[in-house]
């Protein structure tokens, strides 16, 4: 591990708790046992402070005292019983007995991800009770859980992106011992879990590093906060702590992933890029520990270097989420245009998503009003994520409506159809896979006053430039939270019935065909036929050939497919009556190469051919 250190922040030992914290600005740093309230010194070793006290053990509560009199929460504290404002906990990391030694993980290819909010995804809204559906999402066929952010924030209800103690899991939500359960629960059941950090900014409630040492700069600015001081003096400091983040959730949890929130608000203009450095130390860490584990990026930028390998002069990161796939979709469906919908909604728009991943390479943007982004055609498919849904492009509403109220059924499998039978790694947002219609809108539990009115007040003039008309729902009110909890039930009822198979047999599909489970570029041919308002896949591996059709269409469409192929055999018709549809009008078999002219497909229908 080199120069990373895992042991910050108090760790107890035989007959005390090491304490070690980065203070340089401090002259004297403290700890004061709860209780007690008795201060014992600490040495200075270099930039940090650091020292044994004897008789502490795990459980026991404390603070950092700073130049005698300022007392703070331990930075890296692996507990908060009493929220963020309250003394940290001692948590001993190795008190917790795991069962999961046989587990390695899952490849990058193997991942079809399912994103929960651990505080909706149950009616009680714990790491425990969570556990409770893991069986469900087995039944689903996803392999993958991934968490929203789970460190310490304000309140009890939040969706994580305020948190302030990144190496504290909520207290609310069952803390350490709460989400270690959850990870081994989920590898006994063969899932892995991805992690949602955050690395921009840290949340304005609680937020008690500024005291410590210079983690934030102002020579940059986010839209959540202050950035983190990457790349200014004294930055060494903040990287270590960042990265002694990351490995600590992968050591000490078990994480088989990390997934890095908006990395555009990551400002590093250093010679080497912090994300290069997280992505090595974590491969680093991994390797050493006989696992996969994966540095999974979310980014506006469509920067190809964010996944290009360090050797070719990228960052590292073993994937992305690719928004483009997600906005060409749903606004050929919605027909959307609003904020940055702006710049898509063409046929041309999706094609380019199926064939490529970034629809945005280099052109000219016009909500952004310059060029924007990179080519990604040359990295590997698997790099890619893509979703028709997830928290933001849901929660990131006025009302945090899904697109079961916007879309028809037969919609809701086409784009079901489309990301999961596309070849990137496919994302599904909780509930998605039955139709949930609870909103998932923006919510808080801040304890100050007008931070809670400013983000009140930031919400409605965010959706007033955006056009929005609608009103938006009081994020402080415990309502907007409760109105946000999932409903599995509702999987057993009606349309949602239809819908639940369907996302069950194409998730069976993508398992279990070898074409979906790792396609390499070279291997799928894309064609769009616009007049016909249809995208065909062909992909070919190993002698044989997989055709999916996407119909975009409001009417039935007769078409020739474009591109040579041997005798086929109907997989899947999204339009079928056992997916609740019309009835499938795409014949049983397609002849080869011409004899495919007058293949019919019904409107808004996926419809998928094999050989063999």
């Amino acid at each position: 591990m080199g120069e990373w250190h895992l042991d910050m922040g108090a760790t107890p030992l035989a007959g005390g708790v090491r304490f070690r914290v980065w203070a340089p600005l401090a002259e004297s740093v403290a700890v004061i046992r709860c209780g007690e309230e008795a201060s014992y010194p600490l040495s200075r070793a270099g930039e940090y402070f650091q020292g044994t006290i004897a008789g502490m053990a795990s459980g026991d509560r404390y603070w950092y005292l700073l130049d005698g009199t300022l007392r703070r929460p331990d930075p890296a504290s692996r507990s908060q019983p009493d929220g963020v404002h309250g003394p940290s906990q001692v948590v001993a990391p190795v008190s917790f007995c795991w069962t999961d030694g046989q587990w390695r993980g899952l490849k990058l290819e193997e991942l079809i991800t399912y994103e929960l909010h651990v505080g909706t995804f149950t009616p009680v809204g714990t790491f425990t009770a969570a556990i409770s559906r893991l069986d469900y999402l087995v039944e689903l066929g996803v392999t993958a859980v991934e968490l929203m952010p789970v460190a310490e924030f304000p309140g009890n209800r939040n969706w994580g992106y305020d948190g302030v103690f990144p190496f504290a899991p909520h207290h609310a939500y069952g803390g350490a011992k709460g989400l270690k359960a959850l990870v081994d629960a989920c590898h006994r059941r063969g899932l892995a879990v991805i992690l949602d950090v955050v690395y921009n900014h840290l949340g304005p409630e609680g937020n008690y590093l500024h005291p410590f040492a210079p983690y934030f700069t102002d020579r940059y600015r986010t839209p959540w906060g202050d950035a983190v001081n990457f790349d200014g003096p004294d930055s060494n400091g903040v990287r270590h702590y960042v990265i002694a983040n990351a490995l600590h959730w992968v050591s000490e949890y078990h994480v088989d992933g990390l997934r890095l929130d908006a990395i555009h608000g990551i400002y590093d203009f250093s010679a080497r890029h912090i994300l290069l450095d997280i992505s090595q130390a974590v491969d680093s860490l991994a390797r050493q520990l006989g696992r996969k584990v994966h540095v999974i990026a979310e980014s506006d930028l469509n920067d190809v270097r964010t996944i290009t390998p360090p050797e070719w002069g990228g960052h590292g990161c073993h994937a992305q989420w690719c928004d483009d796939f997600h906005h060409g979709l749903m606004t050929y469906l919605t027909k959307e245009r609003q904020g940055y919908y702006a710049d898509f909604g063409l046929f041309g728009h999706l094609e380019k998503a199926f064939r490529e991943g970034f629809v945005y390479s280099g052109h000219y943007s016009r909500h952004r009003r310059r060029r924007h982004g990179s080519p990604s055609a040359a990295r590997p498919p698997r790099q890619l994520v893509v979703f028709s849904q997830n928290h933001d492009q849901v929660g990131n509403r006025p009302r945090g409506d899904r697109p079961s109220l916007r879309l028809s059924l037969e919609q809701l499998k086409l784009a079901a159809g489309a990301v999961i039978l596309s070849p990137y790694l496919p994302l599904l947002f909780m509930g998605e896979e039955y139709g949930e219609t609870a909103p998932f809108p923006y919510f808080t539990s801040h304890g100050d006053p007008d931070l809670a009115e400013a983000v009140r007040q930031g919400r409605r003039e965010e959706f007033a430039s955006f056009g929005w008309e609608a009103e938006v729902p009081d994020p402080q009110a415990e309502e907007t939270f409760l109105a946000a909890r999932i409903d599995p039930e509702r999987r057993h009822q009606g349309w949602h019935r239809s819908l639940y198979a369907f996302y069950r047999e194409v998730i069976r599909l993508r398992r279990e065909l070898p074409h979906l489970r790792r396609p390499e570029r070279e291997e799928v041919a894309v064609a769009g036929l616009e007049a016909d308002r249809v995208i065909a896949l062909h992909y070919r591996h190993g002698g044989r050939e997989l055709i999916t059709l996407f119909a975009l269409g409001k009417t039935p469409r007769s078409v020739r497919l474009p591109f040579r192929h041997g005798e086929c055999r109907k997989l899947l018709d999204s339009a079928g009556k056992s997916w609740g549809g019309p009835g499938g009008i795409a014949p049983e078999r397609i002849g080869a190469d011409g004899d495919g002219a007058g293949l019919t497909l019904a409107p808004f229908s996926v419809t998928l051919y094999g050989t063999g």
